[in-house]
């Protein structure tokens, strides 16, 4: 008996996607809910998993095809043409030529399309790698660092066939056409469309962060020892913004038609640069929530955005963003909005330099902050305000926890 594979119905607000890459070739055994197949949207990556045990007859689609809700991808043949050997593993029937054994993760350890794929294409063994993501996850990281430490000969000796060679023109010039990639099709669509129909805005501020450094410093041991998560800026930051946020309910406001939508919550969206492109999962209810749980929240929404594993919902939604280009080197940047959000805080580096104090000359580090808003409907006032209660929050910390 034959069964259809067909693309799963794709989510709301999401047309098609792309074929990314099958991991079973026809003629193959596959067990039941084993990923068949990874399919790009401009949001995630969908793992497509085989309906039941056998054997995958024939593949429809091609690597690089858009595909929509429903259509056929591949014909799988039902268990009765695949034997279970002794050992509980499946072989072909007699008659079928054996496929050659293929490197798969244990059943033990889910995988992220992106590790998979790293794994296949090297030939890793992924029992042979430590996971330091959640739940002992493997990350990309994880995996990229195993590689690093093998000889150079053994992973040249794993390079993937499907490697394409560069054409060098005979004068040492050459071009590569790369097509992108869903996610950042889209977030090329994005950014240009916030430009074209939001009146965008960006004040900043400078924000000592001597007296949160200090708390950090102080803390920050019996911290990580009691939540089993680092302490990190980015915690004060949102703590910081939330205030501001309660103060100025204009700024976590949304434009919808021609009426302007409150927001009595705070679901904070972390912008995370990712090898497929700049993804925002976002943290819900954050003002119900302590420092370590922010913490902890981040670290699992990070990890996942890099390793690939993030759900529709932990991107969707959101009413403000922060975002640091402080990681990167960043001194001061203008934020582009995330619609359909009004504004957006901007971190930065944070930088040694000599301030002021009380009328003497310290040296202070200090962050350049940025707040990039949607002018139709948030003022001047709401913005600059707006900052300057998130600067006087972090200069005085004991203000977070007074809520004053």
């Amino acid at each position: 008996m034959t069964i259809e594979v067909k693309v799963p119905q794709l989510p709301e607000s999401v047309a098609d996607a792309t074929l990314v890459a099958w991991h079973k070739a026809p003629g193959e055994p596959v067990s039941r809910d084993e990923n068949l197949v990874d399919l790009e949207t401009d949001k995630v990556v969908l793992e497509v998993p085989a309906p039941s045990d056998g054997v995958l007859k024939e593949i429809r689609i091609q690597d690089g095809t858009t595909v929509t809700s429903g259509e056929l991808l591949a014909i799988l043949e039902e268990a009765e043409g695949v034997a279970t050997g002794g050992n509980g593993s499946q072989r072909a029937v007699a008659g079928r030529p054996e496929p050659q054994a293929q490197p798969t993760a244990s059943a033990a350890r889910k995988l992220s399309p992106s590790v998979r794929r790293i794994i296949e294409e090297h030939n890793i063994d992924p029992d042979a790698v430590e996971g330091t993501g959640k739940d002992g996850r493997l990350t990309k990281a994880d995996v990229i660092d195993f590689m690093d430490r093998q000889q150079p000969a053994t992973r040249e000796q794993q390079a993937p066939a499907s490697a394409k060679p560069v054409t060098t023109a005979p004068e040492g010039r050459h071009e590569e056409r790369v097509p992108m990639t869903r996610l950042r099709a889209r977030i090329a669509e994005r950014m240009v469309e916030a430009n074209r129909n939001a009146a965008m805005l960006t004040s900043f501020n400078e924000v000592d962060l001597h007296e949160v450094m200090q708390v950090r410093k102080r803390y920050r041991d019996k911290f990580e020892q009691d939540h089993g998560v680092r302490l990190g800026f980015m915690s004060f930051f949102i703590k910081a913004a939330i205030e501001a946020l309660r103060k100025y309910p204009i700024v976590n406001a949304s434009i919808e038609d021609n009426d302007v939508v409150y927001h009595d919550f705070y679901d904070i969206g972390i912008a995370v640069s990712t090898e497929r492109g700049l993804v925002v999962p976002v943290l819900r209810d954050v003002h119900l929530q302590s420092f370590a749980d922010i913490e902890q929240s981040i670290a699992d929404l990070a990890g996942r955005a890099r390793d690939g594993s993030l759900t529709l919902e932990d991107l969707t939604g959101g009413t403000f963003t922060i975002t640091n280009g402080g990681v990167f080197g960043s001194l001061m940047s203008t934020p582009i909005l995330n619609p359909p959000q009004s504004a957006i805080l901007g971190m930065h580096k944070i930088q040694q330099r000599p301030m002021a104090v009380d009328g003497e000359i310290l040296v202070r580090p200090m962050m350049y902050v940025a707040l990039t808003y949607d002018h139709r409907i948030i003022d001047g006032r709401e913005a600059v305000l707006f900052l300057v209660t998130v600067k006087e929050m972090l200069e005085d910390p004991a203000r977070l926890l007074l809520q004053l």
